[in-house]
Parts: structure tokens; sequence; C-alpha cells
């Protein structure tokens, strides 16, 4: 037997799990339209590489990952691109995204690939390929964490420098409501065990466990009959109902011991952590060439038919609704669990529920609940995504509306839940006061948002809200912090540059300057001496140019013009004598002047 530890807090909300779980999974019918966001994973969107008009096949890659964090998407079946643009989606933000809306023409025609194994021992050769060439085909063929988080997968198959220990498949499911996980595991085990194998085979793990939560004995048959079959040396571990049991610090702890530093990852203690669905579409993947088409959904709440279904991504909600029957009194409806789920907007301007999403328990009859001041009204358009795990139709009934939120006792009943081990009523009072700061201060960050605090509240208070208000409003400080550095960063290398060049031209100039003054005799240092050696250098070359010259047209004379040039140098010379005899005889009128 393994031993077993305890997380702190935790809370025991009714499961609500055995309405979906008394008919197997059932495929959904084909949609007759599909909105297929370009986002369905964490990080950089991924780039259309289709236009409208374009006829695509089931498979076919229509969106290519960008970065080194991304994904890529998928045509979900095959038909016709008829339009590219931002489309409503589910988000808390409410902005619509950038998505590719197709036409289906029913023929489910796929793009060529490989065809399925008849045995899965004898199928994939994993264990001669490149771990390398593997995580490059999984993000390629969109694997991403289909527990919730939807990060890509190929990423937390590179755990670096650091040995991976224990690789552990999360099976828990612990939110109230959902069970496709549990359905999931109870008709395709043989699957997620052969695709952890893979996940094990990238890591180079050396144990690999399997918890699920004591509450589904099925499903823990199942997943050990199937480890049994294939010879593996896995280990399932049927842990603890309690919710956040199945988050994944929440699952290491209870499993292993240990616990995930603040701000570190389970990598850095040498565990990694998938989900069961992420298992099995990373098998699908690997196995049969099949990219991430679709994926199980539970339809529960206030309906007639609560059960699982495969659904095609991108197909739209209402016909999931449609599917399950909602009763006359649904008045809204939650993508996602009760605890951490995200209220869908409604048609026709349909007042929103109060509060928003991930409203953190505020769903069910114990905690407070969406205001049911809301006609019923069906679901816009939003489109299923990896992330979409469940859709659950409210009505008053089902989840009645909260009590006006009344002012904090001090009961301490968050902090004695929160699995984090956080102060949650001291993070209530800095987030509502906006003191930023401090709320950082108290491992704000740590907060994994599950609603436990908001649960167990007197006072009826949305904990969660403020927190996420609280982390929004420090992520936007630090984008805009960042801005301001990157822009004054520019600035001051802009001037540096400005400086730099003006220092560059002032040396260039200098260093003419001086060739210059190298160039030229060294001049005296008294004025007149220097003007006198400039006259002397003159009659320098003036006699040098003279004694250079020659006569012209001094060929063939006559006896007459010799003459003439004789008679001419003749007196020439009588002048230069009597110059020179004048400069040479006192001056006689000096003298007197002098006497």
């Amino acid at each position: 037997m393994r031993t077993l530890y305890q997380f702190h807090g935790g809370i025991h909300p009714p499961g609500n799990k055995e309405q979906s779980t008394q008919s197997g999974i059932a495929r959904a019918p084909l949609p007759s339209r599909l909105v297929i966001p370009f986002r369905q994973h964490a990080g950089e969107a991924a780039k259309p590489i289709v236009r409208v008009g374009d006829r695509v096949l089931k498979g076919q890659l229509i969106g290519m990952p960008v970065g080194f964090i991304s994904s890529a998407v998928h045509a979900s079946t095959s038909g016709t691109i008829t339009a590219i643009g931002a489309q409503p989606i589910a988000h808390p933000s409410g902005l619509p995204d950038l998505c590719a809306t197709l036409i289906p023409d029913g023929r489910e025609e796929w793009i060529p690939h490989a065809a399925p194994s008849t045995s899965l021992r004898t199928g994939f050769d994993y264990r001669n390929s490149d771990p390398a060439e593997l995580r490059r085909q999984l993000r390629m063929s969109g694997v991403v964490g289909l527990g919730g988080a939807v990060f890509p997968s190929d990423i937390k198959l590179r755990p670096g420098n650091r040995k991976i220990d224990t690789l552990i498949l999360n099976g828990a499911e612990c939110e109230p409501y959902i069970t496709c996980d549990d359905m999931l595991m109870r008709e395709r085990a043989a699957e997620i065990v052969q695709g952890a194998e893979m996940l094990r085979f990238m890591l180079e793990a050396g144990e690999v466990l399997i918890g699920i939560e004591d509450n589904k004995p099925q499903a823990i048959a199942a997943m050990r009959q199937a480890v049994a079959d294939n010879g593996f040396s896995f280990e399932v571990v049927a842990v603890p109902t309690i919710y956040p049991g199945g988050s994944a610090k929440q699952l290491i702890r209870v499993l292993t011991g240990l616990e995930v530093p603040s701000g570190k990852l389970p990598t850095d203690i040498g565990v990694q952590c998938f989900n069961v669905a992420t298992a099995y579409s990373a098998y699908r993947a690997l196995a049969h060439g099949e990219p991430v088409l679709s994926r199980i959904v539970t339809i529960t709440g206030n309906v007639r038919r609560a059960q699982n279904f495969e659904v095609l991504l991108g197909t739209p909600v209402r016909d999931l609704v449609a599917l399950g029957e909602a009763l006359p009194d649904t008045d809204r409806y939650l993508m996602g669990g009760p605890m951490m789920g995200l209220p869908l907007p409604l048609q026709h301007g349909g007042a929103e529920p109060s509060g928003a999403g991930g409203a953190a328990g505020q769903l069910l009859p114990q905690a407070a609940g969406f205001a049911s001041n809301v006609s019923q009204l069906p679901p816009t358009d939003i489109p299923l995504v990896k992330a979409s795990n469940c859709i659950i139709a409210a009505s008053g009934r089902l989840f009645p509306p909260a009590p006006p939120a009344l002012p904090c006792i001090r009961c301490m009943r968050c902090a004695e839940a929160c699995p984090a081990d956080l102060q949650p009523m001291d993070l209530f009072w800095f987030s509502q006061s906006k003191e930023f700061d401090k709320a950082q201060q108290f491992s704000l960050f740590d907060c994994i948002e599950c609603g436990a605090c908001s649960y167990v509240c007197p006072s009826h208070i949305p904990l969660v809200q403020y927190f996420q208000f609280a982390k929004s409003e420090i992520r936007a400080r630090e984008h805009d912090q960042q801005a301001a550095d990157h822009a004054r960063e520019r600035h001051e290398f802009r001037e540096y540059r400005f400086e730099r060049e003006k220092q560059e031209k002032a040396e260039k100039l200098a260093a003419r300057e001086q060739a210059a003054k190298q160039a030229q005799p060294a001049a005296s240092a008294n004025p007149a001496d220097a003007m006198q050696q400039k006259i002397q250098a003159a009659i320098a070359r003036a006699r040098e140019q003279a004694a250079a010259s020659q006569p012209k047209n001094t060929d063939h004379l006559t006896a007459q013009q010799q003459a003439e040039i004789a008679e001419i140098e003749a007196r020439r010379a009588h002048i230069h004598e009597l110059a020179k005899s004048a400069d040479e005889a006192p001056d006689n009128h000096s003298e007197g002047r002098s006497q």
C-alpha cells in the first residue's frame, strides 16, 4: 500500500456526478456550423494558413503554431471555410477572438493519416523514435493539457536538465458535476495507459502514478485492468475524495508527500503531471496520426438527459444544450464546473448573471449564487474549445441566488479551507483597499482560484473575484511598468547614440586638423619672420620658374633678328648693371638729413 499524504484545507461539496454517469459516452451529431478559434491553448495564438473559400479535410492543419509556447489548430471535419475573423468566445473578458467558420459538407473526409493499429502492443514503435520528433508531432497535432490549463504538452515534455523521477496521471476529477474523465477512464482505459507510457518514455521518468478519487470505483478498476493487460509497472492509486484534490500541486502532495515551492514548477522537484485526457489524445496523435479534433464534454445540471458526449471542437454550445434538453426554468449556462466555471453570455441582450467567471463556488446552494433575475434565453454561439470539459444548465431552483455580501467577521474559515495555506481574509482586505504590493507579499499568486474560501465564507463575500481583480491589476501594472522601462531604455539608447555620433564627428575633425598641421612646415613664432619666409619662398619659386623657362620661336632666325636680340640683351644687361650700381651707392640725401 502506498502511503498517502494530506494537503492543507479542502472542502467536501456535493458531487452531483451520478446524474451524468448513467449512460456511456455518446457521439454528438455533426453540427451545421463550426466556429474554430485559433487560440485554444496557452501562449501565442496559431496563425491562420487557410483562406475564405478553401475546402478543407478533417484533420487538416488550419492554424500554424507561432512562437515557443503555442500549438496547432485543425479542421474538425471536412467542409468549406466561409469566414475568418473575430467572433465571441468563452473568455472572462468577454472580448472576441480570431476564429475560422467552417461549414461541414457531411462527408467527414479525412486527410491521409496513419491507419489504426490492430494491437496496442504491436502498433506504433515509439521506443525507437527520437523524443524530439515525438514532441514535434504532439505540437503539430495540437495536443495540450485537457484538464483545463491547455498548456502545450510538448513544452511540459521538455524538463531541461532536471531529471523527472515521477510521472503522475491525474484522474482525480474533483470538481462537482464533471464526469468526462471518469467516463473516459471507464471506456478507453487501454488507450490512456498506452499514452501514459509514451509520455513516460519522452520524460524518461522512473515511475508512473495514476491518481483517481475513490468515488470512481469503476474507473479505478478499468485503469488497473488496462495496466495489467499491457504489462506496465504503473500504480493506480485511489486518493481521498476532497476538493480541490485534483489540482496538480495538491495531487502531487497526496501521492508523493512533496510540495511544489512557491513560484516553482513540479519539474523543479522531479515530478510532472498530465491529465488522463491529455494522455489519451497523445496516444491518438502518435499511434494513429490523429490531431485533437474533439473531446468528451459533460452536459448536466438543469437538463432532462445528463450525459457525456464526444463533441467536435468548434461546435456551438447551443447544439450541446439541445442534446441535454434543458428544462424550461433554465436561465443561464456555465462552461466548466460550479467552482471554477465561466458563465456564458446570453442572446438578444440578455442580462449577465451577477458575478464574474469562475465564481468560486457561487453556483452551489451552500455558497453565494448568481442573481436569478435573468430571463430564460439560449446561449450564444460560443464554440466548444479544448478547455471545455462541462456545460452546466443552471436555474434559480438548482442554484439559489446569493444573499448580499456582509462584512468580514474574521472567522478564519477561509484560511482553514485554503489548499494553498494562504490567508484569504488578509488578501481580501488588501485587494479591496488596492494595496496590491501587500497582497503580493502575502503570496497572492499562489492562489489557485479554487473557490474553497468563497464556499465556506459565512458572509457570502465573493473572495475569488477580489483575488482575480487584484491579479489583473498587478499584471496590468507590471505590463505598464515593463512598457515604461522599455520606452526609457529606448530613449536612453537614442540619447547615447546621438552623443556617440557627436563624439565620433568631433574626433574625426580633430584628426583631420592634426593631419593638416603635420603636413604644413613649422611656422615661426614671429609673424614678421613668417611673412619674410613666405616672400623669400615666393622669390625662389619665381627664379626657378624663370630658369626653367626657355624662349620660344628662336629657331631658324635670320641674321637681322639675331642682331636685334643681341642688342636687346645688351641693353637689358646694361640696365641691370646700372640698377646694381645704384643699390650699392650711398644715399647722399639721407646722410645730409642725418647731419
